[in-house]
């Protein structure tokens, strides 16, 4: 599952929303305890949103939000373990004790142990976006799906923040969202996605119980089908 950082905020827009990750962690704990194995990548924007400065080197500016993107998962991590569940963070560069070296054999036994696990710090590369690394993880570790939980309600030809008149699908070939540039995720992470028939579901974060529902089946956003 993909969250960006940016939901997890709230209406404060920066840092966190306690009572917005804690229904996130209560939804999640009701798949975990029903036996279903989850991973979560979450976005950095909460703290950065890229290079803001000609100033900052592309490359250090993507450095920072792989941090962020680290935070953001010791924070929720944290409110997880509050409501009774057991996690990891897995990183693909060293962070002292504060996470574990990312490995998919690490992972698996992660998940086989009941434990939902953090996928932080992106790909560890730069002009690399956490789009393509929620892809990468799920082809790595075998993901069934991606569940990726936005703050719009499912995929759209157009912008319905700016167009009222913007048709939601209810389902769109990956190959659709690559030709029309639709932007589920970033080119990238859609070829990648392609490439390995990883199917994405994209849904509202906000709205009410919406992680379990989309896994329970009463799903009320949109699947990219590959």
């Amino acid at each position: 599952m993909k969250l960006s950082g940016e939901a997890l905020a709230g209406e404060k827009k920066t840092g966190f929303h306690e009572d917005t990750v804690k229904k996130v962690a209560l939804q999640v704990k009701a798949l975990a305890d029903d036996g279903i194995q989850v991973g979560i990548v979450i976005g950095g924007g909460n703290f950065w949103r890229g290079r803001t400065s000609e100033n900052i080197d592309r490359v250090k500016a993507d450095q920072i939000g792989m941090l962020a993107t680290v935070m953001n998962c010791i924070y929720v991590s944290e409110i997880f373990r509050s409501v009774g569940m057991k996690t990891e963070i897995l990183t693909p560069f060293v962070c002292g004790s504060f996470t574990e070296l990312f490995s998919k054999d690490r992972a698996l036994a992660d998940f086989a142990e009941g434990r939902v696990v953090f996928f932080a710090g992106g790909t560890g590369h730069p002009y690399f976006s956490t789009d393509t690394g929620v892809v990468l993880r799920a082809v790595e570790v075998e993901a069934d799906v991606i569940l990726l939980a936005k703050s719009i309600d499912g995929v759209y030809d157009d912008d319905p923040c700016k167009n009222p008149a913007a048709r939601k699908y209810d389902e769109v070939t990956i190959d659709e969202v690559v030709a029309k540039n639709l932007q589920v995720v970033d080119m990238t992470a859609s070829i990648l996605a392609r490439d390995n028939k990883v199917p994405m579901w994209v849904f509202g974060l906000n709205e009410e119980n919406s992680i379990v529902d989309t896994v329970k089946g009463n799903f009320r956003g949109t699947k990219v089908l590959v």
